[in-house]
């Protein structure tokens, strides 16, 4: 189909009416006239009658590039095959539409022809390009020149073709962008090429870019033009660089002895390197109604019925008898709507192709013509089923002739042969031994010798074009033997049927897949419904099959950015809805996020969505990350927790400063220290700079190397920090949290220089500044200065040399000391600090922050100082002095033991939830919020016994056992308050959690435990 010829001139009716003179006027004073052509959404008003009336399975397109219009044109349009870009579309054959790009509405058409079963082909000349094409500003080097600098012109046949230049395919970069052009029409659904000229591309190029290709896109077609070629370079191109099908040169054999020379070799070329692909007519060819009417007919029938499986084609016009050539620089008629035509016959021809088994694989071609007449007589044997046909043809439209064959070569009974394109029952004479047919001028009989293919023929025209039989079953046994594959990898099938199995995955893939899976009962398929499912996250286990499912046919490719790992068409259950299988991908060693690409055809409104897949690692090549380095930060910034084992918490952004909730904080105390309550935030954030020799830099994401997550010290931050003259240092922040106490250590270390090249020198001293941001309140919320904190905090606060503490009220008390600096009293608010995660959930997002002043200290290489923050309440007398364990940091840990197995990360993380209460234990349901509930604490207690924490597991236990009354657990404990217990499976838990520490004791001691003034077992019968 050439895209421009359906436009107001299809028909012939447009151009006879034009002012030629005036045209002529224009082009003579330099102006450009290119009339209007026809457009993507003109051929989708026309696929109904292609695909539904004509038959046709596969729309081959004209090369729809953007071609030039004023510079270098030829002819009044210019030509398709004068590329200006491989990857754009020309907008000439799209409507302006402000919804639609040119390329989206490409795409509209590849959904339309979609939607109808049919497939896309897009023809594509990349030997080439038109003069001023994008590649001649880019790449000018792939422009292959003659000695003298002038760009060379391609040609064939003795005609230079003047409007392209060619390109050189010594430069392997070009493979590679070729590889790349050709995977982006794929990405787009263009479904298959017609290589124009493909013989003029070396084939090592070619054998580079088709594997690039089926990488992504292993069902993608590769058809050959390789007219003006030697058939050895057909062959080399078909085997070598694995090209699907060629070009036939059927359409230009005319006589019988030029057919008898080629068909036996197309045939065989067909049978061994790849299918030929026989065209009644072309661009390149004259018109076959041009000739005749007659003529048209009888090629188009010779062509179809002398195909090798269907590989049978058309250019647009051959069904309303057109005779003006297609010209590629012009818009010819398509005679359009003709009242004569063949339109019912091509039909036919299309449905003999598709249902009868001679036209399938695995058929003999054999020519059985005897005597001289101008004709053919082919014997077509389907071997499997045994089924023939008898092709008879009259080569010339103007002379009858008698056409003779031997009825032994055939092994048909002529005394039943019926014609299945007219449908005529046919009396064929017989002497000397020989059958014979007196045949029209023209006229090209398909004998057939059983009565019921004509019935079957019959009917199978009368449907709605869609997929052959044949091949829904082929592609069912194709995925049913997948499964197979999977399971039991490359072995003879045995007694496998495949028949039996296509039917059953049809009835019920689940159920299939189950049947399949030699380790246990279950089917491992993990099933993704279209509409519902494009909105989560879903995830995929390894050896897990994902099965995607529609009400509607469907395609479905698994994406991971740019690059297809797999691409589905679907295929139809019993019940009529739609699924496919991925067969299950290599596991990863780390998790895989990839998108799912969906293109459902409903019926005039094709939908496209895409879903996010998780495909998971295996359990043993699970691991947790303990180093983060800066292109970490790119889409997320991780958040650490430090805990004191009361309930106190530090939660601070890795990105230094950031505060995205307001339970970020670098000190958020427990203030009763016998039990869990809700936190109390004084301390918030510290900002930072380093200054040397009046040049300051922020410490933040800006100069970020790397962080380290480790048991302790609990966060390790290093950051490389300009100084000027194009050195740096690196500054470490450890943080930790200390045991049984609201208290809190910061230690900045200056990393020693060791003679490295670009790092400061050791004694060349640089100033840290620190500036603390604090609060009073209350970590549900928000601190707004104009409430009064404004005036009366600056008044609460007393400093002294090398700190301050900060008393806003009786009952809470901040001091802030640094060992080897001083403080400043300086103070400052920050108003209307923005915290993200609260405006996604519509709570307040603004918040105020007090800095009282800031400290300064002098650092040297390898000198570290500690800023300490502790928070005490009114039963706290004075401020104890609690060391940093934090020892020599070394910049090592930032490169060794980047991940650590699971088992040990959760079994460090047991200890951030495990908190005092009174002379027991309890578990913090969750950071930030929660305190201690029931239900999760006696879940989170079998995960302590299976990292053999009994201590901590019995001390829970009696915990809660304590508060049991009546059969009832708290289900939430508020401070003191525990009268929470509208619950029923926090005792369940309860039951469960004993049971589990009772079996891997190995014995009942601790039943008989005492808690409070009842034992374990007694509390367990109260409960039942």
């Amino acid at each position: 189909a050439f895209v421009r010829q359906f436009g107001p001139n299809k028909n012939g009716k447009f151009f006879p009416g034009t002012d030629e003179d005036s045209i002529r006027a224009l082009d003579k004073n330099g102006y450009t006239v290119i009339p209007p052509s026809g457009t993507f959404r003109d051929l989708i008003g026309e696929l109904d009658f292609i695909i539904g009336e004509l038959g046709c399975r596969i729309i081959q397109l004209l090369p729809i590039h953007p071609i030039p219009t004023t510079y270098a044109r030829m002819g009044r349009f210019g030509s398709p095959y004068a590329a200006l870009s491989f990857t754009a579309v020309d907008p000439a054959l799209a409507e302006f539409d402000p919804k639609a790009t040119p390329l989206e509405q490409f795409i509209d058409l590849i959904d339309a022809i979609h939607e109808r079963h049919a497939m896309v082909f897009i023809d594509i000349a990349i030997n080439h390009t038109g003069w001023a094409a994008d590649l001649h500003e880019t790449h000018p080097q792939w422009l292959v020149r003659n000695p003298d600098g002038q760009i060379e012109m391609p040609g064939a046949w003795g005609v230079v073709w003047a409007d392209l230049t060619s390109l050189d395919y010594t430069q392997k970069d070009l493979w590679q962008f070729m590889a790349d052009v050709f995977i982006t029409w794929c990405r787009r659904g263009v479904d298959g090429f017609r290589c124009d000229a493909g013989y003029m591309i070396p084939v090592p190029a070619w054998k580079y870019i088709v594997a690039a290709v089926r990488n992504q896109y292993p069902d993608t077609i590769f058809l050959l033009e390789g007219l003006g070629g030697k058939i050895s370079a057909t062959r080399d191109i078909l085997n070598k660089a694995n090209f699907n099908w060629s070009y036939s040169e059927l359409f230009q054999n005319y006589d019988r002895s030029q057919i008898e020379t080629y068909l036996p070799k197309a045939s065989e070329i067909s049978v061994s390197d790849g299918i030929t692909v026989h065209f009644a007519e072309t661009h390149d060819n004259p018109r076959l109604a041009a000739q005749s009417k007659v003529f048209a007919r009888m090629r188009t029938a010779l062509c179809a019925l002398c195909s090798y499986q269907g590989g049978f084609g058309f250019a647009n016009g051959v069904e309303w008898y057109a005779t003006e050539k297609i010209n590629v620089h012009e818009a010819t008629s398509l005679n359009w709507g003709a009242a004569t035509n063949q339109v019912k016959h091509i039909r036919r021809l299309n449905t003999l192709l598709n249902i009868h088994p001679a036209f399938h694989d695995r058929t003999e071609l054999k020519m059985v013509q005897q005597g001289d007449g101008n004709c053919i007589v082919l014997l077509r044997h389907h071997v499997p089923s045994g089924k023939k046909l008898l092709v008879v043809a009259n080569l010339d439209d103007r002379r009858q002739t008698l056409a003779f064959w031997n009825p032994e070569e055939t092994g048909m009974d002529a005394t039943n042969f019926v014609d299945l394109i007219s449908g005529e029952k046919i009396a064929i004479a017989k002497s000397d031994g020989k059958e014979f047919l007196f045949l029209d001028s023209g006229r090209v009989l398909c004998f057939t010798d059983d009565k019921n293919d004509l019935a079957l023929v019959g009917k199978s025209e009368s449907k709605t074009v869609s997929y052959p039989e044949r091949i829904k079953r082929q592609r069912l046994h194709a995925k049913a033997m997948d499964v197979l594959h999977f399971y039991n990898g490359a072995r003879d099938l045995g007694k496998f049927e495949p028949d039996t199995a296509a039917r059953k995955l049809a009835e019920n893939p689940l159920e299939y897949c189950r049947s399949l899976n030699p380790f246990s009962s279950e089917p491992r398929v993990i099933t993704w419904q279209w509409p519902r499912d494009k909105k989560r996250e879903v995830m995929v286990p390894p050896d897990h099959f994902l099965m995607v499912c529609a009400h509607k046919p469907f395609r479905a490719r698994i994406m991971e950015e740019n690059r297809c790992l797999y691409h589905e068409e679907c295929l139809q259950c019993m019940d009529g809805s739609h699924f496919t299988l991925f067969s299950p991908l290599p596991p990863p060693r780390a998790h895989r996020s990839v998108t799912l690409k969906v293109s459902v055809y409903t019926p005039g409104n094709p939908q496209h969505g895409d879903g996010p897949l998780l495909f998971l690692s295996r359990a043993e090549d699970a691991r947790v990350k303990r180093i983060y380095n800066r292109p970490d930060l790119s889409s997320h910034s991780p958040l650490l927790l430090g805990t004191n084992g009361l309930g106190g918490m530090l939660r601070a952004d890795v990105s230094w400063g950031k505060l995205a909730s307001r339970y970020d904080a670098l000190l958020a105390a427990n203030m009763d220290l016998d039990i869990p309550e809700d936190r109390w935030i004084m301390f918030t954030r510290c900002r930072a700079w380093l200054v040397y020799q009046g040049y300051s830099q922020e410490i933040c994401d800006d100069c970020f190397d790397s962080f380290c997550f480790q048991s302790q010290p609990r966060g390790v931050w290093r950051y490389q920090v300009p100084t000027g003259q194009g050195e740096h240092v690196f500054l470490t922040i450890c943080v930790e949290m200390v045991p049984g106490k609201n208290f809190m250590h910061m230690v900045f270390i200056r990393d020693s220089a060791k003679s490295r090249i670009g790092i400061l020198a050791d004694h060349e001293p640089v100033r840290l500044i620190l500036r603390p941001d604090i609060e009073n309140r209350n970590f549900h919320e928000t601190t707004k200065a104009f409430q009064g904190p404004e005036h009366l905090w600056p008044g609460a606060v007393r400093s002294d040399p090398v700190g301050f503490t900060f008393v806003p009220d009786q009952e809470h008390r901040l001091n802030l000391k640094i060992s080897n600096g001083s403080f400043v009293w300086e103070p400052e608010w920050q108003y209307m600090v923005y915290r993200s995660i609260e405006a996604e959930r519509g709570l307040d997002a603004d918040s105020d922050l007090f800095s009282p002043g800031y400290f300064s200290s002098f650092l040297k290489g390898g000198e570290s100082v500690t800023l300490s923050a502790s928070i005490m309440g009114a039963q706290d007398s004075h401020v104890s002095n609690q060391k940093s364990r934090v020892r020599d940091i070394k910049p090592e840990i930032f490169e060794k033991r980047r991940f650590c197995k699971p088992y040990e990360a959760l079994k460090t993380a047991l200890e951030d939830y495990v908190v005092k209460r009174n002379d027991l234990n309890t578990v913090i349901a969750g950071y930030p919020w929660f305190l201690d509930w029931g239900r999760d604490a006696l879940i989170f207690v079998r995960g302590l016994i299976a990292a053999g924490k009994m201590d901590e597991a019995r001390s829970i236990l009696k915990h809660f056992g304590q508060f049991e009354n009546n059969g009832k657990i708290p289900n939430m404990i508020q401070g003191k308050d525990a009268g929470n217990r509208n619950t029923s499976d926090a005792p369940l838990w309860f039951f469960v959690a004993c049971a589990d520490l009772v079996r891997v004791e190995g014995n009942e001691e601790f039943l008989n435990s005492k808690c409070g003034d009842r034992t374990i077992r007694h509390i367990l019968f109260s409960i039942t």
